[in-house]
């Protein structure tokens, strides 16, 4: 009897013990690179649960002692298996795949180049009219240049005696830095094109007063040396929407509207546009009410219009979604404008998220007859917040244009820290708009300006008398948002190879007879326009730039951090008005001006910058 309850008890102290739950750590890095890879998928193949990786590459998952398999998948690299044993912590370095053609199905305009179809995923045939691209076991990669960007065609220092006045958008788009980012932490340099130097100036939040006396966005301005040519200037104008508490934010009408078609199949997709709207979900309010429109070959309405108090059954609704089928985008953007008109809030916040790549095969997909289409549905009222996510056929340049002409901002998510920074930390920012037809208008003096560049913004530029034309679109700022516009001059008296020159007008007269030899002591002056949410007379304010310059040790951390960013966009990007710019420089300016930074930001900003100047090195 004794030996029977003895061998009882080891059982079920090796059962208690065999079902103990513990954690296990590690990091996830390019077998080649060693660079860092965020969101990569991390499966406990026993209970099915799913981690990512973060944007260090970092993760923590939950395990069983005993026998417990992990599993590593990430787009473009070959998924890996490991087992746990006891182990505390696991570190995997991935390698990329480079298929035989015996593992993979070809896609190419339709025909299929090899055998073992029937291995291969269901969605294949659907997927035919997918012009290229090609299938691994496990998930769908596009042609890697098939991602698609504007051409920019940098501003160029302008003399002020021919253009006095400099007229852009303002613009809270942050998607190209984050864009950036995935392309350095994959190990490689971006294409040029995909660096917009505001908009990775405008990835950051700046500690900015403000608008007072029920204004929607105050001004801030300074001026300080460049730091990449001491003999020139930099001036900053910053505009800082005003901040509304959550529980005083009016009622939200969205429409999710999501691309399932077969190229948004495998990590980083869809999967990763279920976990960012289910963190917009855990934010809404029982006021707030949202409908799913999905397509991919078709539209359909996937979810009703259902109240934010019903959290489950919208998060059901979403985890049900599966990718497959050619990718009729104009379709749904027509269906998600119609259910949004149907539950228009009036007075409150009307908007369509959407999550795409942006690829648009079927029906209306020309960037120009996409932009015709928003352009007459947002005359209805209803905004549009677009999300990137993918790799490879991401269409940014379309992407872009949907936002612009949509009443609202573009963002890219390549992991799920950055969902939760547009999802949860810039909530506000992100839907709610206080602020529309933002545009900024400087007037630089010639007395003291002989010339100016606007650094970055080549796709927002305005003419001059577009300004006061309300019927000329702006940006649109949300609550609490930030956006930083940085202008390089050259001051009068300065010789400077950056200035061209032409010979004296034979027929005009010299308009530098016409200055005054005495300056007033400004050296510009700011003016912005904006609307109300639900207003069409836009509203003037201004204000006056001193010219007096500030050491660039004694400015705002704000400013020097901005600096440095922009010195970082104008070295990836390879500018022709780098000049002495260099990353030693620009790292050592982050790292003195990277301030509290409480969730990791500019220091991942600083990883990041080193890691593009070891690549330069690399590829020099």
């Amino acid at each position: 009897m004794r030996t029977i309850l003895f061998l009882m008890s080891m059982l079920l102290s090796i059962g208690g013990y065999a079902g103990q739950q513990y954690e296990v750590k590690g990091k996830v890095t390019d077998a080649t690179s060693k660079l860092a890879l965020s969101g990569v998928v991390v499966t406990n193949v026993q209970t099915n649960e799913r981690k990512s990786t973060d944007r260090d590459g970092n993760y923590q998952i939950q395990v069983t002692t005993g026998k417990t398999t992990l599993e590593f998948s990430y787009l473009g690299y070959i998924t890996q298996r490991v087992e746990v044993k006891r182990k505390g912590k696991v570190d995997i370095a991935m390698v990329q795949n480079n298929p035989t053609l015996d593992e993979v199905v070809v896609m190419s305009y339709g025909k299929v180049a090899k055998r073992n179809t029937a291995n291969m995923m269901t969605a294949s045939t659907a997927l035919a009219s997918q012009t290229q691209g090609l299938y691994i076991r496990g998930g769908y990669i596009p042609d890697q240049n098939q991602e698609s960007y504007q051409k920019i065609k940098e501003n160029k220092f302008i003399n002020p005696m021919k253009e006095p006045l400099s007229t852009f958008a303002a613009d809270v788009d942050a998607a190209s830095y984050s864009n950036v980012r995935r392309f350095i932490n994959a190990g490689n340099l971006p294409d040029k094109d995909a660096v917009r130097v505001e908009e990775m100036i405008n990835y950051f939040q700046y500690q900015v007063a403000g608008p007072k006396n029920g204004e929607p966005v105050n001004i801030v301005t300074e001026l300080t040396k460049a730091p990449w040519n001491d003999a020139h200037q930099l001036m900053r104008v910053t505009l800082k929407a005003k901040d509304i508490p959550t529980d005083k934010l009016k009622a939200s009408n969205l429409v999710f509207l999501i691309d399932v078609s077969g190229s948004m199949m495998g990590p980083g997709r869809l999967p990763l546009v279920k976990s960012s709207l289910k963190m917009l979900v855990d934010q809404l309010r029982d006021i707030d009410r949202v409908a799913i429109v999905t397509y991919a070959g078709s539209a359909g309405v996937k979810l009703e219009s259902t109240s934010g108090s019903q959290k489950m059954k919208i998060k059901t609704a979403i985890d049900e979604l599966e990718a497959g089928g050619s990718t009729a985008g104009a379709a749904g953007i027509k269906r998600a404008y119609e259910i949004a008109r149907q539950n228009l809030v009036k007075g409150g916040n009307n908007r369509i998220i959407l999550a795409s790549d942006g690829d648009f095969n079927v029906g209306e997909s020309s960037d120009e007859s996409m932009e015709e289409l928003i352009g007459k549905e947002s005359k209805s009222g209803v905004f549009l917040t677009v999300l990137g996510y993918g790799m490879g056929n991401l269409k940014d340049s379309k992407m872009e244009i949907l936002a612009d002409k949509g009443h609202g901002n573009y963002a890219y998510i390549d992991n799920i820290s950055e969902a939760r920074k547009a999802m949860v930390t810039e909530f506000g920012g992100t839907l709610f708009t206080v602020a529309k037809d933002v545009k900024i208008q400087v007037e630089f003096n010639p007395n003291y300006v002989q010339a100016y560049r606007l650094v970055g913004y080549e796709n927002r530029l305005l003419e001059a008398e577009d300004f006061n034309n309300d019927q000329k679109m702006g940006g649109d700022m949300g609550v609490g948002h930030v956006v930083t516009a940085l202008y390089e001059i050259v001051p009068v008296g300065v010789s400077s190879t950056m200035v061209g020159t032409v010979d004296p007008l034979k027929y005009q007269q010299n308009s530098a007879k016409n200055i005054a030899v005495k300056g007033n002591g400004e050296l510009a002056t700011v003016k912005f326009r904006y609307k109300e949410p639900d207003g069409d007379k836009s509203k003037l304010q201004q204000q006056v730039v001193q010219a007096k310059v500030t050491e660039l040790n004694k400015v705002s951390e704000d400013l020097r951090f901005a600096t440095a960013v922009a010195e970082l966009g104008m070295l990836l990007r390879d500018s022709d008005f780098k000049q002495q710019a260099n990353f030693d420089s620009l790292i050592a300016r982050a790292k003195t001006a990277k301030g509290a930074d409480d969730e990791g930001y500019r220091a991942e900003f600083i990883r990041m910058a080193e890691n593009a100047r070891d690549l330069s090195k690399t590829k020099m």
